[in-house]
């Protein structure tokens, strides 16, 4: 005989105990690992999608905008990072193996913070000079600026330090690069002077 319709069944749920399986996040570089600790914060992520969504919107028929996690292998494992924006242009779409970036990328891109910047400014910008990065922008969240470099005989110059009073970032390299500051630092809170 069956249940009537308006009796429910009491179900039981059991949990189990266990970890997850959470895997490490590290970069190498110079065969050095660096681990990555806290998670990134609210400001980082905020600006690493207004970031996205502008570079994404004029520059995607023109390559692929790649954000983190993803890593970039340099070499054969002594030095892979993991930078916050990526971008490659269609003609270097090869280095795309396996669902993985082997080989430099045209344009990378970090968010500083107090964990990572001293990094993001010396050993990672080294790196990235070293292994033919056209192209590497500094954000700084705190200041509201960008440092765009641009590799020139095989050595970053700093062409230019972008504030919010400059309309528009662009790149000498890339026509499509048009990426406004104010949708950059939309949503983050400037300290009062």
């Amino acid at each position: 005989m069956s249940e009537p319709l308006n009796k429910k069944k009491k179900e039981t749920v059991k949990e189990k105990s266990g970890t997850y399986d959470i895997p490490e996040r590290y970069e190498m570089i110079g065969g050095i690992r660096y681990d990555f600790l806290p998670s990134p914060k609210y400001v980082h992520q905020i600006i690493i999608g207004n970031l996205y969504l502008a570079m994404y919107t004029s520059c995607h028929p023109k390559g692929r905008v790649i954000l983190a996690p993803m890593d970039v292998h340099f070499d054969e494992g002594d030095n892979v990072a993991q930078p916050d924006i990526i971008f490659i242009a269609n003609e270097n779409l090869h280095i795309i193996r396996d669902g993985y970036v082997f080989g430099a990328p045209d344009l990378l891109i970090e968010i500083l913070s107090p964990s990572t910047g001293k990094k993001d400014k010396t050993v990672k910008k080294a790196m990235f000079e070293q292994f033919g990065v056209k192209e590497y922008w500094l954000v700084d969240p705190t200041y509201f600026t960008v440092d765009q470099f641009l590799l020139i005989d095989n050595k970053y110059v700093l062409i230019a330090t972008h504030g919010l009073e400059e309309a528009v970032v662009t790149s000498p390299q890339f026509a499509c690069m048009a990426v406004p500051l104010k949708d950059i630092f939309a949503s983050v809170e400037r300290p009062e002077d």
